[in-house]
């Protein structure tokens, strides 16, 4: 079963990474504990990496015909933002 997820990642005064994709309830499940790299995302030198939690993600949607639209007309299971699965 896919569902829409809402990333949240605090990172302190440098700022806040946010994310809107899609994916299975196994693969959300996988991510938690797992280490990620952004890179310098938030600007030179700002080297954003740590582990994954729960707390991090918040699902959306579970609604099947809505979730599989959204994925058609985007092309993409990353709807917007950043999707932690692209920078594990």
């Amino acid at each position: 079963m896919k569902v829409l997820v809402s990333f949240a990642w605090d990172c302190g005064r440098l700022g806040n990474l946010h994310g809107l994709f899609i994916c299975t309830q196994e693969e959300l499940d996988a991510l938690e504990e797992k280490e990620v790299y952004f890179g310098e995302v938030l600007g030179k030198h700002s080297e954003i990496f740590g582990t994954l939690k729960k707390e991090d993600f918040r699902i959306i949607s579970v609604e099947q015909d809505k979730i599989d639209w959204l994925e058609e007309i985007m092309h993409n299971k990353s709807i917007s933002g950043f999707n932690p699965m692209d920078y594990l």
